[in-house]
């Protein structure tokens, strides 16, 4: 009880500051978190804990063992280096992630995408038509990660999504329908680009290069991608390196809603205003006890 009345008071006594620099860390912890969803991220994170570990034995503080600290150390700044060449894909992803976050989604103001609605009716007519006729397609809708390094390798197309146009590009004798196709912005931003394949053993046997690459792009990034097999005209959407096969035309219109609309029925509320309603609760309080 005592325990629980000491912490009452330190929360109390917390500057307006402190409750900042919570909000702060807990909003970056969450944004980098799916950052490790990526195999070779994990693989950095995993040498660096190690290293770091073994550096934190080995010194002073614990077993004191000074001549192996100092080679350990001498070793862990120079792999450092050997990280940057060894992981610079995977590194270069993580920067572009980063530095593409925008502060219209950090202060939480960004308007809701009504026209995704739309969008998202017209892949699925499409999507439906082509699963009918066995017409293979990739497409890949982007959200934080802005995917510019795969827009190099295909063609830049800056159409509006319609159904028609989705069908074009991905018939058989069309110059661009063996690539994927990149949605962007509302806008169909470009088509025939060559996406990384996934080199996860969980994956079935029987899959071809579209549904591993779906697989491997929803590795690398956040993206949402939907794979219309061209062998059986199977539905599929890759997110967050998983596979959901063999969906209905309704399954990938809410899956895509989901994944890709803003909640309206619960208007996310902004880190601003969620740090002014915490602070003006705290000054209730403390007016409260002053009385």
């Amino acid at each position: 009880m005592e325990g629980l009345q000491a912490i009452g008071q330190q929360i109390l006594g917390m500057r307006w500051q402190d409750y900042l620099d919570i909000v702060i860390v807990a909003f970056l912890i969450y944004k980098l978190l799916p950052l490790l969803k990526s195999s070779g991220t994990m693989r950095i994170a995993r040498i660096l804990v190690i290293a770091l570990i073994i550096s934190w034995i080995t010194g002073p503080n614990a077993l004191g063992l000074n001549v192996l600290n100092f080679i350990i150390n001498q070793v862990f700044a120079v792999g450092l280096i050997a990280l940057v060449v060894l992981f610079q894909p995977e590194l270069r992803r993580m920067i572009d992630h980063l530095s593409y976050v925008k502060l219209t989604t950090f202060l939480g103001t960004r308007k809701p995408q009504q026209e995704m609605e739309q969008i998202i009716a017209q892949t699925v007519r499409a999507c439906e038509s082509m699963s009918r006729e066995r017409v293979g397609a990739l497409i890949v809708f982007a959200r934080d990660n802005r995917l510019d390094e795969y827009f190099k390798t295909g063609t830049m197309i800056e159409g509006k999504v319609s159904e028609q146009l989705i069908r074009n590009i991905f018939f058989p004798k069309a110059a661009l329908h063996d690539g994927a196709m990149i949605i962007r912005d509302g806008m169909i931003t470009a088509a025939g680009c060559v996406l990384p394949l996934s080199e996860s053993e969980r994956l079935s046997l029987d899959l071809g290069t579209r549904h591993r690459a779906a697989v491997g792009m929803s590795e690398v990034s956040d993206a949402v991608v939907v794979v219309v097999s061209e062998e059986t005209g199977a539905i599929s959407v890759a997110v967050g390196g998983m596979l959901k096969r063999h969906l209905a035309a309704q399954t990938l219109e809410r899956l895509l809603r989901n994944e890709l609309c803003p909640d309206e029925e619960v208007p996310q509320k902004s880190l601003t205003v969620k740090l002014t309603q915490m602070l003006q609760k705290k000054d209730k309080g403390g007016s409260n006890d002053e009385k």
